[in-house]
């Protein structure tokens, strides 16, 4: 019998935070134009949902990939115990220096959450900004070809407010 392939493997996280989009190196004005309401100088908040895929092969005796309880307290204490309730701006240490889009926040949550999760590959991280608005990613790219490298962001409307 063949080796069965990889099955991927998906939890859900949530947690509630604060941001602003707001490029230091540019003016208000230019911020304003650029950002619109996600500018807000008293910042604005969601309701984030991260959703995170490992990849593996189903382990023989368990038939798990990874255990789920697992995978969730590592989201936890990764991403979301530190997000939970904060500022994005100037309360989590990780994202010190950042814009907090949702494109950059997937490839920094990609690099809290990828050392940690040996021996399953992390395979995506996806986080909806809103029901409607989310970037995925998929890790970096390689020379090896690798299919990462770029935040995809979906949206219905122009606004990620």
């Amino acid at each position: 019998m063949p080796s069965p392939g990889p099955v991927l493997v998906t939890r859900r996280v949530h947690f509630n935070a604060a941001h602003r989009l707001h490029n230091p190196a540019f003016d208000d004005a230019w911020n304003q134009e650029t950002f619109g309401l996600c500018n807000n100088p008293r910042w604005h908040g969601h309701n984030y949902e991260l959703e995170v895929t490992v990849r593996g092969i189903p382990d023989p005796i368990t038939g798990m990939v990874i255990d789920l309880s697992e995978l969730k307290r590592l989201l936890h204490e990764a991403v979301a115990d530190k997000c939970d309730h904060r500022n994005l701006n100037e309360e989590v240490d990780f994202l010190r220096g950042i814009i907090p889009s949702t494109e950059n926040l997937v490839i920094a949550f990609w690099n809290e959450i990828e050392p940690r999760i040996a021996p399953v590959k992390l395979h995506r991280v996806r986080l909806y900004e809103t029901p409607r608005n989310f970037a995925e990613y998929e890790g970096p790219e390689t020379d090896m070809g690798g299919h990462g490298g770029t935040a995809i962001m979906e949206a219905d409307e122009k606004s990620k407010a």
